[in-house]
Formats: C-alpha cells, structure tokens, sequence
C-alpha cells in the first residue's frame, strides 16, 4: 500500500511516500509527479522517510522524467532513504542520476 501526499511549500512541493511503491500503484506516483509538472513546480523534494519498499517499476516513474526534468530546469530531490531502500538505488546506479540526500536540509540546499 502506498499513501501519497503533497505539501506545497513557497519556493518548492513536497512528495511524502509512504509504505511500498510497486507496479499495482507506481502509476499514483507518476500521477502525483505529472500534477506537480502542470502546475509549474520547478522544485520537487520527496521524503521518502517512510518509503519501505519500491519495485522496478516505482525507480522506472522517477527515471521516465529526469529527461523532462532537465530539459525544463526542474529540480528533484529525494530525502531520507532507509538504507534498504538506498542500496537499491546505489546497485542500480541511480544514485548517480538522481539527487539522494540523506535529510530535508541537505535536500533544501539542492533546490
């Protein structure tokens, strides 16, 4: 199960995750991400403190927009990672491509 809320701040929004994303709802994560692109956001932080789980198909949301992302100027930032979590992005190679900090300061001093 996933749960997914939107925080708007002044200069940024912010993607809380929370529980497991997976095929049978990564397409609420694309969604969330798509409402933040056509209301113009150019600063996204995810907190994925409360991330347990994500499958193939959640990183494939985050890796079908970095394209968009850096074609239109839009920062991304993703914070507080478990470590089981993490090491899915690290044995991928995704934490090369995408910006991983480990707490919402470090990740506020991206955007």
């Amino acid at each position: 199960m996933l749960e997914i809320k939107t925080i708007k701040e002044e200069k940024y929004s912010i993607l809380q995750l929370e529980g497991e994303v997976d095929a049978s709802n990564s397409v609420e994560l694309d969604s969330s991400i798509q409402q933040l692109l056509e209301a113009g956001e150019t600063g996204i932080l995810v907190d994925a403190s409360s991330l347990e789980y994500i499958s193939s198909a959640g990183l494939g949301v985050f890796m079908s927009y970095l394209e968009d992302f850096h074609e239109k100027n839009i920062k991304m930032v993703i914070f507080g990672l478990k470590e089981k979590v993490y090491q899915v992005f690290v044995i991928l190679g995704l934490d090369k491509l995408m910006n991983i900090k480990n707490t919402k300061e470090e990740a506020l001093e991206e955007i």
